[in-house]
């Protein structure tokens, strides 16, 4: 792990003005997703690697003896051979630089809610994908490793665009605490291969290459991943492999878990369509009913009168008649 950095204070990562970026290695999402927050090359995969396997020893400590089926001692819960780690490992990275990793939906994180702007950085996840999205210098940039480039965003769109994501079933992390300020840059860092340092006027010059090169083909900067988004080759993926298992020698070995949320998800929100759509044709349904039955009250009002007209006829005709 790289200590070179400075603690500052809550603020965005100056930098001399220039913004971290990490370019998608295998699938090292987390360990870039981190790296971006500290604005700087501060973990390795195999840094994570140890922090997954200090908690899975921990976890296998607190469950000796429980009667408890859910717990597979011989697996790991915190990280997956292809390099997938848990929220809890993120968490502990953190932690090191006195940064706390919160769930946006719980109630301490209630401001951060109501007006993002404020905040200085959010985490993201869905299924076997993480990102940062972090304020630099006063501004706000989407640092998604899959991206060329860090994108920026609008402060209005900030806001609009994390609601877009939790719709998307993204679930959404909010870090807060004493960001670090400086990162000293050097040349072994800088040269890792998918950490580098842009300015804001060259990360925007990429992103609109990339965006215009996407609208011609299939918009790549959907919330939505495709599958096989995050496809790697097959080589690297094979090394790191070999490296995760490596470094977790004294633990067992670990399995990837796949999340099936997306799919409940659509599930969900279809069964919902289907009730409503349901419900509007029982009403339209019930409706229609009440109006045929008002129809035939009125026509058997109606009948019902004419016939006692014509009763009443009758009776001044018989009444003239007898006079």
């Amino acid at each position: 792990m790289n200590s070179s950095i400075e603690r500052g204070g809550g603020g965005g990562a100056s930098n001399g003005g220039m913004l971290y970026h990490e370019v998608q290695e295998s699938k090292l999402c987390a360990v870039h997703c981190v790296n971006t927050v500290l604005q700087g090359p501060v973990f390795s995969e195999f840094d994570l690697a140890a922090l997954a396997s200090d908690l899975d020893r921990t976890e296998r400590q607190m469950m000796v003896g429980s009667v408890t089926g859910d717990f597979l001692p011989e697996l790991s819960h915190n990280v997956s051979l292809d390099g997938d780690f848990s929220i809890q490992v993120l968490q502990k990275a953190l932690e090191v630089w006195d940064l706390q990793v919160i769930p946006l939906d719980s109630p301490v994180a209630e401001p951060a809610q109501i007006d993002p702007e404020r905040e200085n950085a959010f985490i993201c996840h869905l299924q076997d994908h993480w990102f940062c999205i972090r304020k630099v210098n006063g501004e706000w940039y989407n640092f998604d490793s899959l991206y060329a480039a860090p994108e920026h965003l609008s402060k209005f769109y900030l806001s609009a665009y994390l609601d877009s994501l939790k719709g998307f079933g993204w679930s959404i992390f909010l870090v807060r605490g004493n960001f670090p300020k400086e990162c000293l840059i050097t040349s072994s860092e800088a040269s890792n291969g998918y950490g580098q340092w842009l300015s804001p006027e060259d990360a925007e010059r990429i992103t609109k290459s990339c965006n215009s090169g996407s609208r011609k083909g299939r918009g790549r900067r959907n919330v939505e991943y495709e599958e096989g988004e995050m496809s790697v080759d097959d080589d690297e993926d094979e090394d790191l492999k070999a490296a995760i298992a490596a470094s977790l020698m004294d633990s067992s070995p670990a399995i990837e878990t796949m999340s099936g949320t997306s799919e409940n998800e659509n599930t969900k929100k279809t069964a919902e369509y289907e009730n409503t759509k349901n419900t509007a044709e029982y009403e339209n349904t019930k409706k229609t009913a009440e109006y045929e039955n008002t129809n035939k009250t009125a026509e058997n009002e109606n009948t019902n009168k004419t016939a006692e007209n014509e009763n009443t006829n009758k009776t001044a005709e018989n009444v003239q008649e007898n006079v």
